[in-house]
């Protein structure tokens, strides 16, 4: 089997994946227009890593205009085997304090308006999400993460809001009784496409602060949320490396990695060919044998 290629989604506070080795700014052209900046590729120890800030450098993309698609797109073309993403969240359990991780296993979606699917126009799929994060890549990441020192819980459920304003008091309340342990903005549709483009997802999720359910009197500040990122990043990095440690020389297969054998519904007779080519790298393994117009 093939070694592992790490791609790594950073979120708010986090654009260097580390001291990557023999680093490369590429810029990679998407099928679904522009992602949010050029990718860094590169190794830590014997693992290949490709790295793409989610809201572009300097954080010029809000949640709402993130081009998911593109982004987990060209994490696709570069040859990436697994995703992990790296988010800034609030806390809405009081157990999860500021400066802890959380390696979510759940999510509620709670965002509009934002592109979900890279199928449904020419060739449509229907891929599984019961069990949306890959538990062993959360498992690897968790571990690497409190070698690196942080406190970490295994598992949460991840609210995700449009944004780009932060909730309301009674909302933060509505998804305490939900029972969502922590808050962010973009994990969705993320996860969503990671697992269209047959790539096991797994996201470590940093707590920042407490949402605003906690004191009837106090607002989320900014400012306390850039001071815990800036800490949280330090130790983000850290778990990069012990992960590149500690993961096996070998990868193998998920099941992940052939999902969409049985998830596409339209019968390959009737595959539009726009849609596929689109489509060459998300589904490229599939379409490889797909015959092109005939003359």
């Amino acid at each position: 089997m093939p070694g592992w290629h790490i791609g790594v989604i950073g979120g708010s506070g986090l654009y260097e994946p580390g001291a990557l080795e023999d680093a490369q700014q590429i810029a990679v052209k998407s099928a679904f227009g522009e992602p949010s900046g050029p990718v860094t590729t590169g190794k830590i120890g014997e693992v290949k890593f490709t790295f793409i800030a989610r809201h572009g450098e300097g954080h010029v993309h809000s949640p709402s205009r993130v081009n998911y698609r593109a982004n987990i797109d060209v994490l696709k073309r570069c040859g990436v085997t697994d995703v992990l993403a790296i988010s800034a969240i609030g806390s809405l359990q009081e157990k999860l304090a500021p400066g802890e991780f959380v390696a979510v296993d759940q999510f509620i979606d709670r965002t509009a308006g934002r592109e979900r699917s890279f199928f449904g126009d020419g060739i449509v799929a229907h891929v599984p999400l019961a069990d949306p994060v890959c538990p062993r890549l959360s498992d690897y990441a968790a571990k690497a993460a409190k070698k690196a020192g942080a406190k970490v819980q295994k598992g949460g459920t991840y609210i995700a809001i449009e944004g780009p304003q932060f909730s309301t008091r009674a909302e933060s309340h509505l998804y305490r009784q939900w029972g969502a342990d922590v808050i962010g903005m973009t994990a969705m549709p993320e996860a969503r496409l990671a697992r269209e483009a047959e790539l096991p997802y797994a996201l470590m999720a940093m707590v920042t602060d407490y949402d605003c359910w906690r004191d009837p009197t106090e607002d989320v500040d900014v400012t306390d949320i850039l001071k815990v990122m800036k800490e949280n990043g330090e130790r983000a990095r850290a778990m990069l490396a012990e992960l590149a440690a500690a993961l096996p020389g070998e990868r193998k297969a998920s099941p992940i990695d052939t999902i969409l054998d049985t998830s596409i519904i339209t019968p390959r007779e009737k595959w539009d060919i726009p849609a596929v080519t689109r489509l060459d790298a998300i589904a490229g393994r599939l379409i490889e044998i797909f015959p092109g117009p005939q003359d």
